[in-house]
């Protein structure tokens, strides 16, 4: 059994669940249960998720999804591009995989542009 979590705005403990939401009755706050659980999993430590959502590990191989340029090359990665080994950085701009691509060298890319092998 799943425990309801107190209000955020009031810390009310009679919330309840309707749907996807958690509602107070005591100060009409709603708020979405998936963002409990992504704030949950952010408490955890650093959560690196792919272009479909699944969690991406240290060392993972990880595949393009879409060409991207890069910066002072006139090629770029290709979409299909296997990128083996992969290590996961706290990047505030976004990028947040740190790994060696074939034929470009070592390079920064954000989640979004790259799913599980």
């Amino acid at each position: 059994m799943s425990t309801i979590p107190n209000c955020p705005k009031c810390d009310s403990e009679y919330t309840y669940e309707e749907g996807n939401l958690y509602i107070c009755p005591m100060c009409g706050y709603e708020w979405n249960k998936d963002a409990v659980e992504e704030a949950q999993e952010e408490e955890a430590g650093l959560v690196v998720k792919d272009a479909n959502g699944n969690i991406l590990e240290d060392g993972d191989s990880v595949t393009v999804i879409k060409d991207l340029k890069v910066k002072g090359s006139s090629d770029g990665i290709k979409v299909g591009t296997k990128i083996k080994g992969i290590r996961l950085v706290e990047g505030n701009d976004g990028h947040n995989i740190d790994c060696k691509v074939p034929g470009v060298g070592a390079i920064k890319l954000k989640q979004e542009f790259v799913k599980k092998a």
